[in-house]
C-alpha cells in the first residue's frame, strides 16, 4: 500500500512538472491570451482534469509557470545561501550578481521570454507574482544595498540604486545574446570578467550615492 501511494504521488509530480514546461513553452511562444488550457493539455500529453486538478484553472497555472521561471533566475534560497556563506556586504553583493550572470550565461529559454511578455504586456498576474515572488527577493537585496551605503532600506535611494545594479543583468537575461548588438558582443567576454565589471559599476554607483546621501542629510 505505502509503495502503491508512493508511486502515485511520483506520477503526480512528474504530470504536474510535464504541465508546467509544456504550459511554460506555450506561454513564451503565444502569450497568455492566445494560449488554451487544450492546447497545453495537448503539449503535455494530458487530458484537460489533469490542469484543474493540479493547478485549479489555467490562470493558476499560469501564475505558476511565472513563479518557476522567476525563481529559475533568482532563486530565494540561493540568495539565503548567498548571505549566510559570506558576511561582508560587498562580496555578498558580488555573489549576488554572479547569480544572474550565470542565469544570462546559461539562458533561459521560455521562463526568459515568458517573464519579457508578462513585463512588456503586463496582466492582472503580475501584482501576485510581485508579491509572492519578488517583493521577499527584492527586500533583501535593499537590506544589502543598505547595509553597504549606510542608506535606509526605505530611502527611495536604495530603490533607485536596486534598479541600476539589476538592470544591467536583467536585459542579459531577457534579451539573450544570440541577436547581433551590444548583447551579443558583451557576451564574449569571458564570464568572470562581466561579473568582474558590472560589480565595480555597482560599487562605484553605491559609493557616490552613500557620499552624496550623507552630504544631503548632514
Amino acid at each position: 500500500m505505502t509503495k502503491r501511494k508512493t508511486s502515485t504521488r511520483v506520477d503526480g509530480e512528474i504530470t504536474r512538472q510535464r504541465i508546467l514546461e509544456a504550459a511554460g513553452r506555450l506561454f513564451a511562444e503565444n502569450g497568455f491570451a492566445e494560449t488554451t488550457s487544450k492546447s497545453i493539455a495537448t503539449e503535455a500529453g494530458v487530458d484537460l482534469a489533469s490542469i484543474n486538478y493540479h493547478f485549479g484553472s489555467r490562470n493558476g497555472l499560469y501564475q505558476k509557470v511565472l513563479a518557476e521561471a522567476h525563481s529559475s533566475i533568482i532563486d530565494i534560497d540561493k540568495l539565503h545561501d548567498i548571505l549566510q556563506r559570506h558576511t561582508e556586504p560587498k562580496t555578498q553583493l558580488k555573489s549576488f550578481i554572479a547569480l544572474l550572470c550565470d542565469s544570462a550565461g546559461h539562458g533561459k529559454g521560455w521562463q526568459a521570454q515568458t517573464l519579457a511578455r508578462e513585463i512588456l504586456a503586463p496582466t492582472s498576474n503580475l501584482s501576485i507574482l510581485f508579491s509572492e515572488e519578488l517583493e521577499p527577493k527584492i527586500m533583501l537585496i535593499k537590506q544589502l544595498i543598505s547595509k553597504i551605503t549606510n542608506i535606509p532600506v526605505t530611502s527611495p535611494e536604495v530603490s533607485v540604486c536596486l534598479i541600476n545594479i539589476m538592470a544591467p543583468c536583467i536585459v542579459m537575461i531577457l534579451g539573450g545574446t544570440s541577436i547581433p548588438g551590444p548583447l551579443h558582443e558583451a557576451s564574449q567576454l569571458p564570464q568572470t570578467e562581466i561579473i568582474n565589471h558590472f560589480y565595480r559599476f555597482a560599487i562605484a554607483g553605491l559609493d557616490a550615492t552613500a557620499e552624496h546621501y550623507q552630504k544631503a542629510h548632514a
